[in-house]
């Protein structure tokens, strides 16, 4: 097993990664043709309940982060809500200033804004994963689901979609044709834009970078 120690680079790769995903994120929500099915859940606590999405962020992913100590019969490893917290920052954040600008008002464009948000939310989860540094709980829950059973990051995250998808459907989130193109392609582009990420990242760090499921190699 090869370890790596944080650094600079580990940083400042993880912090870009989060900025695009969660960008990526607010852009789904705001085409308003459906989110993702975590988000719409996510979306469905926050009408329901009360808190923002962001917030919601947060709790969900204490509740992971047991679930996933669980799974793998070690200590919970809190230093994934230093992540889920940036994440949940980075989204009210990027809906607030979203919400300031015109609103997608034509299904062309809110298709186009859909699409280059569900683009975005590959290539940002993609880069942040490389670092290996404070996976968010849910992404940990992935990889946990991919080295238990041996399937392909693709079907994993798919897998996830379908289970949080009736979760929002209960709660009455935002569902729609969006959702079910992030259930559809979510995971094809995660495992799409994984290599490339990766040859980015190797690049500008040297080969410093490992993906954390390679580095069991």
């Amino acid at each position: 097993m090869i370890r790596r120690k944080v650094n600079a680079f580990t940083l400042v790769f993880y912090s870009i990664g989060i900025l695009l995903l969660t960008l990526g994120i607010s852009l789904t929500i705001e085409a308003n043709l459906g989110t993702s099915p975590f988000d719409a859940f996510l979306v469905g606590l926050s009408h329901n309940i009360g808190l923002t999405v962001g917030s919601w962020e947060v709790v969900i992913a204490f509740v992971l982060i047991f679930t996933n100590a669980c799974l793998k019969k070690q200590k919970p490893k809190f230093l994934g809500l230093v992540t889920a917290f940036m994440t949940g920052v980075c989204i009210d954040f990027w809906l607030f200033l979203i919400k300031i600008l015109e609103n997608p008002s034509t299904l062309t464009s809110q298709f186009l804004v859909f699409t280059v948000g569900l683009i975005i939310i590959g290539i940002g989860t993609a880069i942040y994963l490389h670092t290996n540094f404070a996976p968010i709980p849910l992404d940990h829950l992935m990889l946990i689901i991919t080295e238990r059973t041996g399937i392909s990051i693709r079907l994993s995250k798919t897998v996830l979609y379908v289970i949080f998808l009736l979760l929002a459907f209960l709660l009455h989130g935002p569902i729609g044709i969006g959702t079910l193109l992030t259930v559809g392609l979510g995971g094809p582009l995660l495992q799409f834009f994984m290599p490339l990420t990766k040859k980015w990242i190797f690049k500008k760090t040297e080969g410093i970078l490992l993906s954390p499921l390679e580095e069991k190699e």
